[in-house]
């Protein structure tokens, strides 16, 4: 306190005698040197070695500047005292800085103890010393367009005459008491937590003065002194949980020694810090073990699939070892590592690593889609597992593994065309787990990522309906109503489902009076839509005439046409079969090699053997039989279909390149290219992970087709 309400004081400033009622003139020395005497006894009053002021001391202090300023020339003194309240101010921060220089060869307490000290003197001036000298501001700054009283001795004055000078001992300082503190000695929290919000204070309301001057020393430290330690623990402990309990330990004292020392900011930092020193070592370790086990299994796997049939069953056991391999260590990162972000971080690296390795050529998005349709498809499976099981299966595919592949777009593709198949040909082990993986997907990879399989489910739902208003019509309409068969259509949506090479072929006359009666119902339905008929898809049963007994034939429209065409001939040439089917050689060629050289002969081919060529003849198999009453005839699939559906989705990713690039053009104006790449990379990396090569060929491309354009100054910049 400077004076206290308004009691008198015994120590009276008494060399000049002033009154507030009478004008005395006031020569400079001697108003001067009874202003100085003032400030003197302010900075004692400030040090505690002086009574605080009385009211009346205080006020004739502001009349004598008053006086000063007011009196006519030339005795009007206020330029003069401005110059003296300037020299004073920068007399009292010299001597304040040399004051503390003086001091830093004490312990590191006093040092802090000296700072907080300096400080409050300070505020007590900046408080008061204006005040004394308050007429200036009225007039004479104003008028002279001068740096107020203020703004001389505010804190910017501080920081820039005494902190910038003094604060590196005074971090030092904190920095080896928290050292110290480390170390098991007792210092002093109080004085750090003191000194600390001087720093603060420095900043005028901003953090930016302690994070510049001392936080970022702070850290450093901390993470020197952390990374020593987490050396020495890897090589003297003997398990991880051993090494998690020290860590947890350091990490509950810093937490506490942040919340007493430093500012509310740092702790969140501080424990940042600590953790990547602490916990980094031990994640790299268990990163490269995890990696380890996850490249056996994927080499595993690659030999049992060359050593095997063929039968897919060395894919469908890795990812099931997978599978475990990931609930193993996950359930290690929980218990053990605490969950802590760094080992979770380190499991997904390792399992970014192996997860995305193709195994005996074929892809994981391939290989994951597989496994996934084997499981949905599989009666044996329900069986073996039980439909719990698989469930709980299929989610952790989606929740586990899928979020690891780099190339999700490939897997989305290959997982719809098995879901086409399974819909079409009534493979689905069950509607429900059909619509919770899709569920589970839509969750984990976004809505665009199952729309077009979302919409087929819907297609197959609605063609229910559609078949019961054939019928309907059929029943209502006994002019058409002359099918000498069963006829189920199911209509696809050409945007949901997987394109289908079809072929114009020659279908028979039964087939085509179904084709015109089912179109001739559904012009009537809908306006607008064009009917395309895919009979590449299409199945037929239909019996058999042997002469040991009848058998009824699952085919698909391609075989079951062939084979109707032998209820007018005994035998066909290649070429009257070419002719009449319209078919191009390479399809004509697997429909026959199923029919005649497979494991069911309902064609004799002559010459017999195992391939077929156009100079073959071939004949009905009359004395075909079977010990079932029903078979299924296999059409051999397409070996180039992985190429087709990998083709597919690099024609995709063109397109999103494109449209990623635009996007990003639209909303940035002008941009570099390595920052276009840099943010195309980003939009992509959830559906695949783009080549950079590729982005540089689109960009080429847009420009090209003047999407985009290069500056003409600058080749690296587009706008």
């Amino acid at each position: 306190m400077v004076f206290s309400d308004l009691q008198c004081s015994n120590t009276q400033l008494q060399d000049i005698e002033f009154t507030t009622m009478s004008r005395k003139l006031i020569y400079f020395s001697e108003g001067w040197e009874y202003v100085k005497k003032g400030i003197t006894k302010l900075r004692l009053v400030a040090e505690g070695s002086e009574p605080p002021f009385t009211a009346e001391e205080y006020m004739l202090l502001h009349t004598t500047i008053f006086n000063m300023c007011t009196q006519k020339p030339p005795y009007d003194y206020s330029k003069e005292l401005y110059r003296k309240y300037r020299e004073t101010c920068h007399e009292y921060y010299r001597d304040t800085c040399e004051e503390f220089i003086t001091s830093t060869n004490q312990p590191d307490e006093f040092v802090l103890r000296e700072l907080v000290k300096i400080w409050e003197h300070h505020k007590l001036m900046v408080y008061w010393l204006p005040g004394i000298f308050a007429y200036l501001d009225r007039y004479f700054v104003p008028r002279e367009k001068l740096p107020t009283l203020n703004e001389l001795v505010a804190v910017n004055r501080f920081h820039d005459l005494v902190y910038r000078r003094v604060n590196a001992k005074v971090r030092d300082a904190i920095v080896h008491l928290i050292d110290k503190e480390r170390s098991g000695e007792e210092i002093d929290r109080a004085a750090v937590k003191k000194a600390v919000d001087v720093i603060v204070e420095i900043g005028m309301g901003t953090v930016n003065a302690y994070e510049s001057d001392f936080e970022s020393d702070l850290l450093r430290n901390a993470g020197e002194y952390y990374s020593r330690k987490a050396s020495s623990w890897i090589l003297e402990v003997k398990s991880d949980a051993d090494y998690m309990s020290k860590a947890e330990e350091c990490l509950r004292k810093e937490r506490d020694r942040a919340s007493h020392c430093f500012h509310a900011s740092s702790e969140h930092k501080l424990v940042q810090r600590m953790q990547h020193e602490l916990f980094e070592p031990l994640a790299s370790i268990f990163k490269q073990k995890v990696t380890a086990e996850g490249a056996t299994m994927v080499r595993d796997a690659a030999k049992d699939k060359a050593s095997s049939d063929g039968a897919g069953l060395a894919e469908q056991l890795l990812v099931k070892n997978l599978i475990m391999l990931h609930d193993k260590h996950m359930a290690y990162v929980n218990h053990c590592f605490k969950n802590y972000y760094p080992f979770r971080k380190a499991l997904k690296e390792a399992f970014d690593v192996f997860c995305n390795r193709a195994v005996a050529g074929i892809s994981s998005a391939e290989l994951l889609a597989a496994f996934c349709d084997n499981l949905l498809k599989s009666r044996r499976n329900e069986m073996v597992m039980g439909e719990q099981e698989i469930e709980e299966t299929l989610e952790k595919v989606v929740s586990t593994l899928l979020p690891y592949l780099s190339d999700k777009d490939l897997f989305a593709e290959f997982y719809r065309k098995r879901l086409a198949r399974r819909l079409l040909f009534d493979r689905c082990l069950s509607k429900d787990h059909e619509e919770r993986i899709l569920t589970q997907m839509k969750q984990q990879c976004g809505a665009p990522f199952t729309s077009k399989m979302e919409g087929m489910v819907t297609d197959l739902a609605l063609c229910e309906d559609i078949h019961m208003r054939f019928q309907e019509y059929l029943q209502s309409n006994p002019n058409v109503n002359h099918l000498e068969m069963d006829l189920t259509v199911t209509v696809l949506t050409t945007g949901f489902w997987p394109s289908y090479k079809s072929f114009d072929v020659n279908i028979p006359e039964e087939l085509v009076r179904c084709v015109e009666v089912f179109k001739g119902f559904y012009e009537t339905k809908t306006k607008h839509r064009k009917l395309t008929w895919v009979y590449s898809l299409g199945s037929c049963n239909i019996v058999g005439k042997f002469e040991p007994k009848k058998v009824e034939l699952v085919v698909s429209t391609y075989q079951a046409a062939l084979l109707l065409l032998f209820n007018t001939a005994d035998r066909l040439s290649y070429s009257e079969i070419a002719t009449r089917l319209n078919l191009n050689h390479d399809d004509l060629v697997r429909i026959l090699h199923s029919l005649s050289c497979a494991q069911y002969k309902i064609l004799i081919k002559k010459p017999n053997t195992k391939t077929i060529s156009p100079n073959d003849d071939f004949e009905f198999n009359s004395k075909f039989t079977h010990r079932m009453r029903k078979i299924k005839i296999p059409l051999p699939r397409v070996v180039e279909e992985r190429k087709e559906v990998i083709g597919n989705v690099n024609n995709d990713r063109r397109y999103a390149i494109d449209a990623a690039i635009v996007r990003i053009m639209k909303r940035q104006k002008v941009l570099g290219h390595l920052q276009l790449v840099t943010e195309c990379v980003e939009q992509l990396r959830h559906s695949f992970k783009p080549d950079i090569k590729a982005i540089k060929k689109r960009i080429e491309d847009l420009v090209t087709r003047d999407y985009i354009e290069r500056d003409k100054k600058n080749a690296t910049v587009y706008s």
